[in-house]
Parts: structure tokens; sequence; C-alpha cells
């Protein structure tokens, strides 16, 4: 059905921190594994990378908090999923932790098999309506595309494009369930430039507690079927209406904590801004562990608080 729309007038549900999925810790933002959230409708994997040993992991804020692997396990995952699923567009944004050059991540994604497959644009910046239709990406080959957000030099890189040029978004790591449809990122940038991009809005509800003298930022795991759902003070659903009433169009993608959390609710909202109707069953099984605090988190706000003692010592974003 979206075969002849522009990439860019298509809103999609992204998987916040998605390669965070690790039992029995309370930084874990997702509950499903990277094939099942593409399996499910996922289609931004968004993830933040750090050096450990000279190799790039994908780690939240810090890889003493949590540590998901190299990025090359994680996306040589995404890489057999996209080859067999060959007419699906993703788009994979990689958080530079590090602030390192970009060139120092190419030979690890380059191993990954995905680079065949990313998206190079004819002109940098892409504006809104610069974007080809999914068939076109579709048709030749080009269907994943990579975003960064910091450091990225399309001159150097020209697969890896520049987030915030292209792209901006609403504040980040929320803890107020207002959920302001304003720019964060990039900043400074006016009404009529944000107007002629697409963006991305960050819909996942943050707890912040101190331990230990440390500020610790985690998913608000009792409010998700709130947070997740399509009505009600809070809500996805709601959110993403007051942004098109801001800006006049909806955004690009919905960044989501444990999208899985709603029963697809979280895609019910991205189908109603797509004019189609949402009838796929969702969502994939949890991994284990994960899951278990999930469903604990929704029931007893305790569940956050009781792992953070063992779990958490920095700060997280």
């Amino acid at each position: 059905e979206f075969c002849s729309r522009k990439y860019g007038n298509i809103t999609e549900v992204s998987a916040h921190n998605s390669p965070f999925v690790k039992s029995g810790n309370a930084a874990a933002n997702q509950a499903l594994s990277v094939t099942t959230q593409l399996n499910d409708g996922i289609r931004l994997l968004q993830g933040q990378m750090h050096f450990v040993n000279n190799t790039p992991h994908f780690c939240h804020t810090s890889c003493d908090v949590l540590d998901a692997g190299p990025i090359t396990t994680y996306l040589a995952e995404v890489y057999t999923w996209v080859s067999t699923h060959p007419y699906d567009v993703v788009t994979i944004l990689l958080g530079n932790g590090n602030y390192s050059k970009v060139d120092t991540y190419v030979p690890f994604i380059q191993s990954t098999g995905l680079v065949q497959y990313a998206y190079e644009p004819p002109i940098i910046p892409m504006a809104l309506n610069d974007w080809p239709t999914l068939a076109s990406m579709i048709l030749s080959g080009k269907r994943v595309v990579f975003f960064m957000d910091y450091d990225a030099n399309q001159t150097s890189v020209p697969w890896i494009l520049d987030e915030f040029s292209q792209m901006w978004e609403t504040p980040f790591d929320p803890t107020n369930r207002s959920f302001p449809c304003t720019v964060q990122r990039p900043p400074n940038l006016s009404a009529n430039d944000a107007k002629n991009r697409m963006y991305l809005t960050n819909h996942n509800l943050n707890y912040d507690i101190n331990v230990l003298g440390n500020s610790l930022l985690v998913p608000n795991i009792p409010l998700l079927n709130i947070t997740n759902n399509i009505t009600g003070d809070g809500s996805l659903g709601v959110s993403t209406q007051d942004c098109v009433q801001a800006w006049g169009y909806p955004p690009k993608f919905l960044n989501v904590d444990f999208y899985n959390v709603g029963n697809g609710s979280v895609f019910e909202v991205a189908a109603k801004y797509n004019n189609v109707s949402y009838t796929r069953q969702c969502c994939g099984l949890a991994v284990s562990g994960v899951g278990e605090l999930v469903r604990a988190g929704r029931s007893a706000g305790f569940a956050v608080g009781a792992m953070l003692g063992s779990v958490l010592v920095l700060g997280l974003l």
C-alpha cells in the first residue's frame, strides 16, 4: 500500500534503544529481539554506541550499565532479516556515544553485509519532499537508511546520513507525561526550517531515581500501558495528534520503549496517520526475564527501583 508514497511521508514505529534487551537489567528498553521487532513491524532501530577495547558495542550511556555486545553481532542479525525481506525498508539510527569519527565505525558495519543495501541520497541535506518513494528504494535495492546523530560526515561516508540536518527530534528522555512536541535537537532550528524536515517524537517516559547520589533515568514501566496507549493523558495517540496540530503533518518516527506493551497500540497510532487500518496480532514472545520485568512493572511500581542498587551505578540517557 505504501510503495507509491515517499519515505518521508510515512509514519513508522521506532524501537527506542532497540539493542537493549537484557534479562534482569532495569536499563533495558525493549523486551523482544531485533528479529522479532522487525517481524512485528518496527522500522526504525535506534541504539547508542561506545567503544570497548577498540570495538564498538551498543551500550546504554556506559557499558558498565548495560552492554548489549558488539554492534557487528546485532547488525548481522539485522542483515539476515533484511536479506530475506526484499520488499521492506529499514532505518537504523546510530548514536555516536563516544563522538568518534564516523570513519572508525565503517569497517565494522561493512563486515555485517548491510552496506550493500545502504541508501545514498542524491543531495545533502534531504528536505521533507526530497525523499524517494519506497518502490524506488526497493527496486534499487537501496532500502536501509543509516543515520548518525553526531559527527556524521556525508562527504567522507555518504551512506551514513547526518541526522539533525535532515530530521529533528522532540525532547529526549522525557520524565514529564505532557510530551511537548517542540524541537530540542538540533538546537535553535527555526519553525520554518523544521517544517521542511522529517521529525522523530521521543515518546518514551522515564523514571528519574537517585541511587547512591547518582541521578538515574530508566523506563517508567508502571505507566507503559498508558504511555503506549491510543487514548488518554500522556498516551502516544494524544501526543501524536498534538504534533499534527502543531506542525501540520505527522511524525516520521514514533520512538517508544517496550513497544509490545499495549498489544499493538503503538502500531495502531502509526496506522491512523498512514490512513490505513492495523489488523495484525502483536507482539512476539518476550525474552525471558525482561518480559517478567515489564509484566511486574505494569502492576507494581517497585519493579524498577528494586533492581537499581545491584544493576545501575551510572546515569542513563
